[in-house]
């Protein structure tokens, strides 16, 4: 015969959608009696159990929502491979301080040294901290945006990627803007100035960005909102998969490769 005590439970916990500690109910219990815990130990588990699932469950869900590319972190980064690569600040941008002062990070550097891999780091970081993020190319974005601008929806647009506490913006610069596009993405970093982090990923120095945007006034105001509250790193070194495939034999082994 059911416990109607146990009935009554079950329904207050589903009232008040504490899914994970009615799914684990007996579990719980048989574990709260077999440990002798207090009322207070036991209360103390239970909740916490709780907060941590739907902590949990929202993670996966914003990095859902991300739309991540790659399944990368900041723990599979290979850092011994580009020794340039300022530890430290890395160190610093995973405590997400950078995203309360609403600060940018840009990855700069040559194709195939780590940035985009970093970037997800860090936003997957950004994530389990209860940041929301989302990841995307600067072409896709900036695409994104001109469509909206011809169905009159480019306010829309705007509101929706200004509303991440941290936005990525990967490839900057891989394929030059049109003008038109350099100044979609003007209006998007102005929207965002001050109220949001943008972590952005390019190829190119700042002093290029200029021909990059398509118009060399406009990358000034881009640079001048994007740089006052910002870090800079700055990668140097060989693309990960061109010494992957010297390793393999697949093209020479440069002196000092071997080690």
């Amino acid at each position: 015969m059911t416990d109607p005590r146990m009935e009554r439970l079950e329904r207050h916990l589903l009232r008040l959608r504490l899914v994970s500690t009615k799914s684990r109910l007996d579990s719980l219990l048989e574990e709260g009696a077999r440990s002798e815990l207090s009322f207070l130990d036991f209360l103390d588990k239970v909740v916490s159990d709780e907060v941590n699932s739907k902590d949990a469950k929202r993670a996966q869900m914003r990095a859902q929502m991300a739309k991540f590319p790659l399944d990368r972190t900041l723990e599979s980064f290979d850092f011994s491979l580009q020794p340039s690569l300022d530890r430290r600040l890395i160190t610093e941008l995973e405590t997400g301080r950078y995203l309360a002062n609403a600060t940018n990070v840009l990855l700069l550097g040559p194709p195939g040294v780590g940035k985009t891999h970093l970037a997800i780091g860090l936003g997957r970081k950004a994530i389990q901290q209860g940041y929301s993020c989302r990841f995307i190319t600067a072409l896709d974005l900036v695409h994104q945006l001109a469509v909206a601008e011809q169905h009159g929806a480019l306010e829309t647009a705007l509101n929706h990627f200004g509303r991440h506490h941290l936005l990525i913006l990967d490839e900057l610069g891989y394929l030059p803007l049109a003008r038109a596009g350099g100044h979609l993405l003007f209006h998007l970093i102005r929207r965002r100035y001050e109220k949001g982090s943008l972590i952005i990923t390019s190829n190119q120095p700042v002093g290029s960005w200029g021909e990059v945007l398509g118009d060399p006034v406009v990358a000034t105001a881009v640079l001048d909102r994007l740089l006052h509250h910002s870090h800079v790193l700055t990668i140097k070194g060989e693309s990960y998969r061109l010494k992957e495939k010297r390793r393999a034999g697949v093209i020479p082994i440069r002196e000092g490769d071997a080690k």
